[in-house]
């Protein structure tokens, strides 16, 4: 393909002096000079095989061939600055840059967010999610949200959730199938896991006091989004934490087989290096989000909770 593409310099030489008519304008735009434009225009005729320029005494003038191609040469200068916009356009910008795993993105940011854009129109946000605890392809991220203890090494943090997890499943499951009214009957059930979590249904069933039932049993996902999609469809039961638990059970999608609520010791946070300069507006997202945190439903744990040292970054 390389082979078959002339090269950008000679694109734009024409293009310029197209617009123009007129080698000299266009090396005046492009701050080249008007022999160097004239070079490249030649260049260009000579690895296509065809003339696009009538050179007259004081004027230029695009042949047919030349007038043909100046459309499919803006289009493709068109597509290159929209695209380097649209998936750049954050990066150049002075826009915060967000990063959260996807789950709580979509369930607890996404809500939320217009009434921050709202509040501070002149500070626009770039939102990334991810999956893993991996470096992001960002250049610079200013905030980042992690689960966890709340403790990482370079990073200062503020606890946003307080959450308890419980099992949740499909109205339908209920109907058909095994029955669901005891925790013991999960033994019938297919267990749903969100890979990465430290607390996960070992723990929900050890802190419910429920026997007979192997933790390990079931299906793993990456992320809780695809698990309550799958739970909802009848898969199996899944441990919906508090936190982005709610649309799914407002909406009717997910229940709860019973109430039993256990607290967690991992939560959400909000993360920035610290020891490094922070964006201006870093503060005002600060506050907003630990103003939201605040107004949202939450359930302490109790302090005789055990605590677990280990965290894993997750959904």
């Amino acid at each position: 393909m390389a082979q078959k593409l002339p090269h950008l310099t000679w694109l734009r030489a024409f293009e310029a002096s197209a617009r123009h008519l007129s080698f000299t304008s266009a090396a005046a735009e492009l701050n080249l000079t008007q022999a160097a434009v004239s070079k490249q225009v030649k260049l260009l005729e000579q690895f296509l095989g065809e003339p696009l320029f009538e050179r007259r005494p004081r004027s230029l003038a695009l042949t047919k061939i030349g007038a043909a191609y100046l459309p499919k040469v803006r289009d493709g200068f068109d597509r290159i600055l929209s695209g380097t916009e649209e998936v750049f356009g954050g990066r150049l910008s002075d826009a915060l840059t967000l990063r959260a795993p996807v789950g709580f993105a979509v369930t607890w940011i996404a809500p939320r967010l217009r009434r921050f854009t709202e509040a501070y129109p002149d500070c626009p946000i770039r939102l990334i999610s991810s999956v893993w605890d991996e470096a992001s392809n960002a250049p610079r991220v200013d905030m980042e949200i992690r689960y966890g203890t709340g403790d990482w090494s370079g990073l200062v943090s503020d606890r946003l959730t307080w959450e308890v997890f419980e099992p949740l499943c499909a109205p339908s499951l209920l109907s058909n199938g095994p029955p669901l009214v005891h925790p013991n009957d999960l033994r019938h059930h297919q267990l749903l896991h969100v890979l990465g979590y430290e607390e996960g249904w070992s723990t929900w069933l050890r802190s419910a006091g429920v026997e007979g039932v192997n933790p390990g049993q079931g299906m793993q996902f990456d992320n809780s989004l695809a698990v309550f999609e799958f739970a909802a469809a009848g898969g199996g039961v899944a441990l919906g934490r508090s936190s982005m638990s709610g649309p799914m059970l407002d909406s009717g999608r997910l229940i709860r087989p019973f109430h039993l609520p256990v607290p967690l010791n991992e939560a959400f946070y909000l993360t920035a290096p610290s020891g490094r300069a922070v964006h201006p507006k870093a503060g005002l997202l600060r506050e907003w989000l630990l103003h939201e945190a605040e107004r949202a439903p939450q359930r302490r744990p109790s302090p005789l909770t055990p605590r677990h040292p280990q965290r894993m970054q997750s959904l």
